[in-house]
């Protein structure tokens, strides 16, 4: 048997990033809400016709939404769906305590959405796996 000669390379913590893709910080919001929008509906037990006429959209749009296709909805647009879904979204700046650039990053009371460094489901489906 042919030895396994696969280089492990550890992720920068953004997937998209890591994949190459321009605006990747971006990206890297839009799926973490999409993730939060998605364990609402999940929570409320909701079908995707049901989300849909809550959310103001169509069921295909919900169904594109919900497998990772989200390049077509704005950080605000995605924001106005969580309202829908009947959240407070509070958009907080503040001073960074390390000295480097400021960064983005969603917080979520109640279900938590995972850290960036943690495993986590991206809207896609994609798991990162973290190098050990």
């Amino acid at each position: 048997m042919k030895p396994n000669n696969v280089k492990i390379e550890r992720g920068s913590g953004n997937v998209f990033v890591d994949l190459g893709f321009p605006d990747a910080d971006a990206h890297l919001l839009k799926s973490e809400l999409v993730t939060r929008i998605e364990m609402i509906i999940r929570e409320r037990g909701l079908k995707q016709v049901e989300a849909a006429k809550l959310l103001g959209l169509s069921q295909p749009d919900v169904s594109r939404l919900l497998r990772g296709n989200f390049r077509e909805f704005s950080l605000e647009r995605l924001l106005r769906l969580l309202t829908a879904l009947g959240r407070d979204v509070d958009i907080v700046v503040h001073q960074s305590q390390l000295e480097r650039q400021g960064r983005l990053r969603i917080k979520a009371k109640g279900s938590e959405i995972p850290s960036t460094g943690q495993k986590r489901r991206i809207a896609s489906g994609f798991v990162p796996q973290q190098a050990n």
